[in-house]
């Protein structure tokens, strides 16, 4: 027979009022239990709250011996509670003590009871708790009160999330929510950061649970739906934001959710059910994604992110509030947590207050690497579930040399981390007395180390480092962060401050490269199937000539009087520099024709970075001033290798046999030539790369400013001779050298070469 029951909107109004009682943490949830004992009419109700040991700890209960509270336990997967709070699935039996997993606590008195109903405690799809009901009769729990009991424990997990437990929590005991945690990803950029998590788009917190007017909520569901189906139909009709085929994939993946009746209904059945339309997004999220969580296929793991972006973007709709953070409330050591982001968006943050960047995504070689090695923000990446196990304000730890981050970190970890930090201080005062100093190996061969840069904040680092002037100045990220197309007096007074704060050192500039991954938020991007292979950079420029020929007009008004270095980006033709050429030219004549003052010497290069120039190196080096090698993007054609994809980020390996013999011959055609080469891809800031690089024949190379000295210093106490008499013969002689690593560990540890 059916117990009468209140309804879950009528516990949920009389929950309001204890939750709103002037009350400790112990004698609310005394009074939640009694509550929902009544209102399922139940004999037994009792919480279990999740230590951080993995021990289901029982908090509160309602019929159960209340001497057994904060002294009985179990064990994650023992016992019914442990299976519910293992699977994160509700329980219901009609004779509990005839299911396997029963567990009998003498010292509760449960022995009486038969039937049980346990649901999980869940916030964000995390398991922080167990409630449960019993009777002594046989009998299964009707659907309508597994829903009550299921919207209830969304209330003590609102409890547990504010720390409100924390004051009755038993000495030398933790809760789990706290539970320290460790992720293991890729280091992307050196350094470590210490700080408290900022989420990039931060999940709002519901505090709002319990609704007043039901069909106000449904209608409050109904216009927040139908904002966000618009706002998704105009990103996949503008092209803005689907440039790549698997960003407009996400995006249909959202409009199919946003479209999905059974998504739909499962929120409005949770507000007909007591909830405010945002509480009951919150929780339907909650419920399906610690369901999908315990999935292993990996495309049901993707689908599950995309869900949870699109409830975020739900709530967002729902309380009007804004998409991304609020700069000013930053703290002053923020640690911006992200799946993925954009090397804009990075820069919005204000560079002073960011200590680390954490990501679930991105690989080596993404642009928001390359802004966070810019900048000397460490950064890990391809860490799996952090965004959905961190919560704002949570201490946290990036170590970019291991790639490992410490959610929560206990304090030795904390004590050991903070003298690594001191540690790296020490390293960096060491590589800072090396400024001055010539960057000449032991047997007097002299590499040029220069500074890839992109913004004015990063051009200190050239005198503060010491470095020979800049090899790779990116152009298109003052495009990026600015709102709209930069004028060209904005363009001159730019890259005239750039060649100010070089101060007479040279500077490469390399002219706009956009398109592919790279978007201008004010330029309608078109969708190709593969854009890195696609419309950007040189290709770009050329065909929409008033857009190179006004930042070649810029450069020439910002040099006047100077040394000037243009580099065109994605050349894979000699007549594309041609082409390129004649439009420098033109402009010439035309500031002679209006008396301007030109620079004082120009220098024209390209930039190699696609396979096919690899077969013009005679010609190209008959016609260029110089060049520069792009060996991110040469790497990812001459292996077909996508940098961004995460799935082949482990292939990503710069040290191969194939690739070394490229690269060399490269440089003994520019030699052949008199023609002079600098590599300016990422392989050329870490010490060990850059020793391949020096024995190949490279005598310049571009890094990220935190990189120069750990280089520098690998450049001063190396025998360039000895290295290349070891390597270069193993790498012509086929089969002759396996594993280049290896060769150059060996050889810098025998040499105490400092890496």
């Amino acid at each position: 027979m059916r117990s009468t029951l209140a309804g879950p909107r009528v516990l949920l109004r009389r929950l309001r009022e204890v939750m709103a009682e002037p009350i400790n943490a112990q004698e609310r949830l005394d009074k939640i239990v009694v509550l929902i004992a009544a209102n399922v009419v139940a004999e037994v109700c009792s919480v279990y709250i999740l230590r951080a040991d993995g021990v289901l700890e029982l908090y509160a209960t309602e019929g159960l011996n209340r001497d057994a509270v904060h002294k009985t336990s179990l064990k994650v997967g023992e016992g019914l509670v442990g299976l519910i709070a293992a699977d994160a699935r509700p329980l219901n039996l009609p004779n509990a003590q005839a299911h396997p997993a029963f567990a009998y606590r003498p010292e509760t008195g449960e022995d009486a009871y038969n039937s049980f109903l346990g649901v999980p405690i869940l916030r964000a799809g995390r398991t922080l708790g167990v409630l449960v009901v019993q009777n002594q009769s046989h009998r299964t729990y009707f659907e309508d009160e597994v829903e009550a009991l299921q919207t209830t424990a969304m209330v003590i997990a609102e409890m547990v999330a504010a720390g409100e437990l924390e004051a009755i929590v038993q000495q030398g005991t933790k809760l789990d929510l706290t539970r320290p945690m460790h992720f293991h990803g890729v280091a992307l950029s050196d350094g470590v950061g210490l700080g408290h998590v900022v989420l990039h788009e931060p999940r709002v917190v519901v505090t709002n649970l319990i609704a007043e007017d039901a069909s106000a909520e449904l209608a409050k569901l109904e216009r927040a739906i139908a904002r966000l189906r618009i706002s998704l139909d105009d990103l996949l009709a503008s092209g803005d934001f689907a440039q790549h085929g698997e960003h407009r994939e996400v995006l249909e993946a959202y409009r199919m959710f946003a479209n999905d009746r059974g998504w739909i209904r499962k929120i409005e059945e949770a507000i007909n059910n007591g909830l405010t339309a945002e509480a009951a997004v919150e929780k339907v999220q909650s419920d399906t994604r610690a369901r999908m969580m315990r999935q292993t296929d990996p495309y049901l793991r993707e689908r599950l992110h995309d869900l949870d972006d699109l409830a975020h973007r739900l709530i967002r709709e729902l309380m009007g509030r804004q998409h991304g953070p609020v700069s000013e409330s930053l703290p002053q050591d923020a640690v911006i947590v992200a799946r993925n982001m954009g090397a804009a968006e990075l820069l919005d943050y204000g560079r002073d207050r960011i200590r680390a960047v954490a990501l679930e995504e991105g690989g080596p070689t993404s642009h928001v690497t390359i802004v966070a090695r810019a900048l000397g923000i460490a950064a890990v990446g391809l860490a799996e579930n952090l965004v959905s196990l961190a919560e704002s304000g949570d201490a946290v730890i990036v170590d970019g040399e291991s790639g490992q981050i410490h959610l929560r970190p206990a304090q030795d970890i904390e004590n050991a981390y903070a003298e690594k930090v001191r540690f790296r201080a020490r390293r960096q005062a060491q590589y800072r007395r090396l400024r001055n100093k010539p960057s000449i190996t032991r047997d007097n061969v002299d590499i040029s180390l220069q500074l890839n840069a992109g913004l004015l904040v990063d051009l200190p680092a050239v005198s503060e480092s010491g470095a020979a002037g800049v090899g790779l100045f990116r152009t298109e990220l003052q495009f990026m962060v600015a709102s709209s197309f930069p004028r060209m007096s904005e363009q001159t007074d730019y890259y005239r401050q750039v060649l100010d704060a070089a101060d007479g050192r040279p500077v490469t500039f390399r002219t706009l490269d956009i398109g592919g991954d790279k978007v201008l938020p004010y330029l309608r991007a078109i969708q190709e199937e593969n854009p890195a292979m696609g419309w950007r950079a040189i290709r770009f420029g050329l065909d929409r000539p008033g857009i190179l020929r006004t930042q070649i007009r810029a450069l020439l008004h910002a040099a006047a009087g100077r040394e000037l270095r243009i580099m065109f980006p994605m050349v894979s033709a000699v007549s594309e520099f041609h082409q390129a050429k004649a439009m420098v030219d033109r402009e010439i004549k035309h500031l002679r024709r209006h008396d301007h003052k030109g620079p004082e010497r120009l220098q024209l290069g390209v930039m190699i970075e696609v396979p096919s120039l690899l077969y013009q190196l005679d010609e190209l080096f008959d016609v260029v001033d110089f060049a520069s090698i792009g060996s991110n993007d040469l790497f990812q054609f001459f292996t077909a290798v996508d940098r961004g994809n995460t799935r082949v980020a482990g292939r990503f390996d710069t040290m191969g046999v194939p690739f070394l013999r490229a690269l060399r011959q490269i440089v003994e055609r520019a030699n052949a030539h008199n023609t002079p080469v600098t590599l300016c891809g990422e392989i050329a800031g870490q010490p060990l790369q850059a020793m391949a690089l020096a024995a190949l024949g490279y005598r310049a190379l571009s890094m990220s400013p935190a990189a120069l000295g750990p280089v520098k210093a690998m450049v001063r106490g190396l025998d360039l001779g000895r290295l290349s008499a070891r390597l270069l013969p193993r790498l012509e002689t086929p089969g002759a050298l396996e594993d280049p690593r290896a060769l150059l560990r060996a050889f810098a540890s025998d040499n105490d070469i400092s890496l």
